[in-house]
């Protein structure tokens, strides 16, 4: 995260991020759980790029994976919200190495 504010801080300054545990998910739906969500602001409120923990963890095979799933969830999630690639976001996206 020190990486992206300090390459996008004026961007992200109005955006909140937030941990949750799990997602609302209907009990019925299909597909994936959700990793994480960007909520729009309403009615005043700051825009909230949200990673859910427990998802995440179970998606993860140790530590390392865990750093960059998280990594990689915040960029693609920064990278919608400012209509703009992953890899412009952050060139290491994707890739490997922190």
């Amino acid at each position: 995260m020190r990486r992206l504010v300090r390459r996008w801080g004026r961007e992200l300054a109005p955006v909140e991020f937030a941990v949750e545990d799990v997602p609302e998910v209907d009990p019925w739906s299909e597909g994936p759980v959700p990793l994480g969500q960007t909520v729009p602001g309403e009615d005043g409120r700051s825009v909230r790029i949200v990673v859910f923990r427990r998802p995440v963890e179970a998606r993860a095979k140790g530590e390392q994976e865990l750093g960059r799933l998280i990594r990689d969830l915040l960029v693609e999630e920064i990278a919608d919200l400012l209509g703009l690639s992953p890899e412009s976001v952050d060139p290491s996206y994707d890739s490997p190495d922190d």
